[in-house]
């Protein structure tokens, strides 16, 4: 909402209309400020709770095919078709590991930041609010090639790096002007059509 916080009348006509639409105005701005101005358990979740893209109806029944086990890392991503055991607005994105489990949900701890520490907050989820967190499988399918890299390396009697090596600048290489004749490049000039 824009406010416009200066009259256009000159203020010798009345100085005190001239005040009095001010002092109106800069409420008017001050109020702006105040929006939103609900506190509700899913206050401004309009987007954060709303359907994927061709993703609405019931829920599938794959989703309560999957297991969970304690220990678990699973991800919170709120289902707005299931009202249920949903998840408050703060955790819905957030990754835990899996402490409990019950026939149609689970427990799962989250770390919160509360002022200068870690609080372990356990929430309980029905299964369509979780899902298994893929945080973890790059660095398992890093253990299992290092391994079989370790592996063949120690059968041939020579040593291996198996260290990550991060992305090297390109290599150096020559371009061959014998066919290819440096040009002078210059802009258009420029033609009156008139």
């Amino acid at each position: 909402m824009a406010v416009q916080l200066y009259s256009t009348i000159p203020t010798h006509i009345c100085p005190v209309y001239v005040a009095e639409c001010c002092r109106f105005r800069f409420q008017a701005f001050v109020d702006a400020l105040k929006m939103p101005h609900s506190f509700g358990y899913r206050a401004r979740t309009r987007h954060m709770f709303k359907r994927g893209f061709k993703e609405h109806g019931p829920v599938k029944l794959s989703t309560f095919l999957i297991n969970y086990r304690v220990g678990d890392i699973v991800d919170i991503k709120a289902n707005a078709a299931q009202q249920k055991g949903m998840p408050h607005k703060y955790y819905h994105g957030r990754t835990g590991i899996v402490y409990n489990v019950t026939p149609s949900a689970v427990g799962v701890i989250v770390y919160k930041v509360v002022g200068n520490r870690y609080l372990e907050k356990r929430v309980n989820l029905r299964v369509e609010h979780v899902r298994h967190s893929k945080c973890r499988q790059e660095f398992l399918d890093r253990v299992k090639s290092n391994h079989e890299a370790h592996v063949a390396a120690k059968a041939s009697g020579e040593r291996i790096n198996l260290r990550r090596i991060p992305a090297l600048p390109r290599e150096s290489r020559t371009v061959s002007a014998s066919e290819n004749a440096p040009q002078t490049i210059v802009p258009v000039p420029y033609e009156t059509t008139i």
